[in-house]
């Protein structure tokens, strides 16, 4: 493997490596362990798939039974149906829905169907969020070419004036805005969406005739149990989603309005593994469970919890720190860390300890976490924040 390792999850990335576990071995509830045996509290859950904790009986039970059946066929299987129309019936926003494997897949597809029903090129995104790592999306530009970005155009999020700038740029080839629920760009401290901030978009969407697309990768079905913006009461017209709908297994969705079903019936986007039954069997199991287990309402109990007794140990070490973002995907930056070295000293003090968190990217809190999880993981932060305030003193 070159380099060893690629992608979000080489810890060669990491400014503490040394600290970190390459290759983990197996996982069950809220815990996980690596290949030499060491166990770690779960705050990152895969970076986000995992919602109901690890090895889920309702889910594993549901796996189990379609691989007896057959997974990858000549066609799918009846729960390709099925689950298109448990999240139909599930998001406010959709009539429609399509599958594919990943979220990057998702963003893909629900940006060709904008362009084949506007007949548009130009979509506006904010400037810094992630949408996924193919070339007209990735964070890092090596391999890229200019002309992969040529028909985006960047805003600020949450600055609906710098939106319309975007918009009136793009003229009369705008085809549609990409936006997350919130905004989680890393390492920055995350920002909640403001609601007037969202009802704009949709304005200057229905104003110009674009479509608005909202990416529920990262934060489908931990926020809500409908589409993330239906607390706020905005609704896209298309959104894409992968992640935790299906705990862990690899699928992704785009669903959308009747506007753009025949669009979508028009644009062609496959994959050899994307009708696959098992993740399919797994999503439906995944669906039902948040549901009946009030995964969200536990996600978010769990993350205040935490969150508050950080703020405790926090003041108590005389450490000023930020927390930000939704309790079910909280992030913690330190005041005054512009190198994020306060951040990779805490990160690499919590993991050694047995909590597996990240110093740049937010964490995740599974709905198999409980409240004796919540008191080990303080037990390791504690320990983490006296790391950080030696290494204040010494500066």
């Amino acid at each position: 493997m070159p380099g060893g390792m690629y992608g979000h999850e080489s810890v060669t990335k990491l400014p503490v490596p040394d600290s970190y576990p390459q290759f983990m071995s197996r996982g069950r509830g809220a815990h996980v362990w690596d290949v030499d045996g060491n166990e770690y509290i779960d705050l990152m859950c895969s970076y986000g798939p995992v919602v109901l904790g690890h090895q889920h009986p309702k889910v594993e039970a549901a796996v189990r039974a379609q691989e007896a059946k057959g997974d990858c066929q000549n066609g799918p299987s009846a729960r390709m149906v099925e689950l298109a129309e448990a999240l139909v019936g599930r998001v406010r926003h959709a009539d429609w829905a399509m599958f594919a494997k990943n979220g990057c897949d998702a963003t893909t597809l629900a940006l060709m169907i904008v362009r084949a029903a506007t007949g548009h090129r130009k979509s506006l995104a904010a400037r810094g969020s992630y949408h996924g790592a193919a070339p007209w999306c990735t964070p890092e530009l090596v391999g890229t070419t200019p002309e992969d970005r040529a028909n985006l155009i960047y805003f600020t999020y949450n600055d609906l004036e710098s939106a319309q700038a975007a918009a009136a740029e793009a003229g009369d080839d705008f085809a549609g805005v990409i936006v997350t629920p919130f905004r989680h760009d890393a390492p920055l401290d995350q920002e909640l969406v403001d609601s007037s901030f969202a009802r704009g978009l949709r304005a200057l969407c229905d104003a110009s005739g674009a479509a608005l697309i909202l990416d529920d990768v990262r934060c489908g079905f931990r926020l809500h149990l409908g589409g993330s913006w239906e607390p706020i009461d905005v609704d896209p017209d298309i959104s894409a989603w992968s992640k935790a709908i299906a705990n862990g297994y690899a699928i992704s969705a785009v669903l959308g309005n009747d506007r753009f079903r025949t669009a979508a019936t028009e644009v062609f986007s496959t994959g050899s593994f994307w009708f696959s039954a098992v993740s399919m069997a797994a999503a439906l199991a995944t669906l039902e469970a948040v549901a009946e287990e009030r995964a969200v309402e536990t996600m978010q109990a769990r993350g205040q919890a935490l969150r508050a007794k950080l703020d405790e140990q926090a003041m108590q070490w005389g450490i000023g720190i930020r927390q930000t973002g939704p309790a079910q995907m909280p992030f913690l930056t330190f005041d005054g860390d512009v190198d994020l070295t306060m951040a990779n000293a805490f990160a690499a003090q919590a993991i050694r300890r047995g909590v597996f968190l990240h110093p740049r990217h937010n964490w995740f809190v599974s709905a198999a976490m409980t409240e004796e999880d919540v008191s080990r993981a303080l037990e390791a932060t504690n320990e983490a924040f006296g790391a950080v305030r030696r290494l204040q003193d010494v500066e």
